[in-house]
């Protein structure tokens, strides 16, 4: 039969299902561009207001999967242990420099394609462009032999994985259709499924700096992550996680790279971040068939981080993909640092009973060390460090963090901003969980 977009769009429109060959067609369509960008506009509107069942979207999960290349691991002698983990993003999170060579260290192999940032939320990318040299677009042959010989490689998205879900991530960025749970699920996936994954951890975030605010709506897109993935063939494993405030203590992409290097090499280790990168790469241990059970993967996570391992991964793979060879050992000799440093005070001393980190984030985006639109350019080196915790004590002699920015003008912009998106009360609010929930995928 003729593959008719229109009516595959009004099927859809009127709320019936689509079958597996309606999706493969549309998908080709989309892919070889045989679909109108109009027709692909429709149909994403469609989908957002109609919604896929658990099958449909695994069927345009597996479709889109399938438009491009598709990455082989056993093929290039991994046989067993790759594994990856993926993020939705959020204010100072900078887990997967830290977990990458950590899951290496304990024997998996990380091959992980990670994305840049935009709006308020980091990337991944951006923190590792802050090293000179560091390449995030190698070709194959080039991640294949660096996560070999590191364990992990973190690198950007090539051009021939789910090029469907390129062309229509661009259409739905400008037609309203992005807060779709089926297309973001869809485009998550198609991605990490296409790299060849055996098994997936999702750390899905909520709370003022996270993409999905509502705990209710980050619930629902584990749920839908976690049962995809797992339908499609790929066991995955989803942890809500809280992003009510900075993870870690720093923001800004080198600000964060130094903190993930101090992290490896034991000179600071922020609790909650712990907490995060701990259950996180524990799970993926888990998936590997590296540990049991968590208890196993601590111990193995300890000792990667005391004797150095996990360290030396992280700078095996740095120098692999072109950065400095001594890198762990000199990080603050290559990286970026805005030249004018200020503690910013609260107006009254107290404690810190809520942040608005969206607005933190934005406050970085601000200081041009983030971007509202993706070619925008970012000064890697602004940002901010030290940053107060929810229910830790400030006042005149303890500020909620320290500025780092480019002129004083800049400075006191940022300290403004940051001192509206941190409220402080007399009483100290009660400890939240840093790890909510866990959802494992069933098939």
């Amino acid at each position: 039969m003729k593959f008719i977009p229109q009516e595959i769009i009004r099927k859809k429109r009127d709320g019936y299902p689509l079958d597996k060959s309606d999706i493969e067609s549309m998908v080709r369509g989309i892919t070889d561009e045989s679909v109108s960008e109009g027709q692909v506009a429709a149909f994403a509107m469609a989908v957002f207001f109609q919604g896929m069942s658990m099958q449909e979207r695994i069927d345009l999960t597996v479709a889109m999967k399938n438009s491009g290349t598709i990455i082989d691991w056993p093929t290039f002698g991994f046989k067993s242990g790759v594994v990856d983990k993926h993020s939705t993003g959020g204010v100072g999170d900078k887990v997967s420099l830290i977990l990458g060579p950590l899951a290496a260290a304990c024997g998996a192999f990380v091959p992980m394609i990670s994305g840049r940032g935009l709006g308020h939320t980091g990337g991944t990318l951006d923190k590792f462009d802050a090293i000179p040299g560091y390449d995030t677009t190698p070709d194959l042959e080039t991640f294949v032999t660096v996560t070999r010989e590191a364990g992990c490689a973190i690198i950007g998205q090539t051009s021939d994985l789910a090029p469907a879900d390129r062309r229509l991530y661009s259409i739905r960025d400008v037609t309203a259709t992005v807060e779709s749970i089926d297309l973001i699920t869809a485009s998550i996936l198609s991605k990490k499924l296409a790299a060849g994954l055996q098994g997936l951890v999702m750390d899905v975030k909520y709370g003022s700096g996270a993409f999905m605010e509502k705990y209710e709506d980050a619930r629902k897109l584990a749920e839908s992550i976690a049962h995809v993935a797992t339908g499609a063939g790929v066991p995955t494993v989803a942890l809500l996680t809280d992003m009510n405030e900075v993870l870690g203590h720093s923001v800004g992409n080198a600000l964060e790279m130094q903190e993930a290097v101090d992290f490896l090499t034991g000179k600071y280790r922020d609790s909650r971040l712990m907490q995060v990168v701990f259950v996180l790469t524990g799970e993926m241990l888990i998936l590997a068939g590296l540990a049991r059970d968590i208890g196993e993967a601590t111990i193995k996570m300890n000792a990667a981080l005391d004797s150095g391992t996990a360290a030396d991964c992280f700078g095996t793979m740095v120098k692999g993909l072109g950065g400095p060879v001594d890198f762990v050992q000199k990080a603050a000799e290559y990286l970026d640092a805005a030249p004018v440093e200020m503690a910013v005070y609260p107006e009254s001393a107290g404690f810190v009973t809520a942040m608005d980190n969206r607005a933190v984030g934005m406050t970085l985006v601000a200081m041009k060390g983030g971007r509202i639109r993706a070619e925008q350019p970012i000064d890697y080196g602004v940002g901010m460090t030290n940053f107060a915790h929810i229910g830790d004590k400030i006042g005149p002699d303890v500020p909620i963090c320290r500025v780092f920015a480019r002129d004083e003008e800049q400075a006191n912009m940022a300290a403004e901003r940051i001192r509206e998106a941190v409220q402080v009360g007399l009483d100290r609010p009660a400890d939240r969980p840093v790890v909510s929930e866990r959802i494992a995928g069933v098939a």
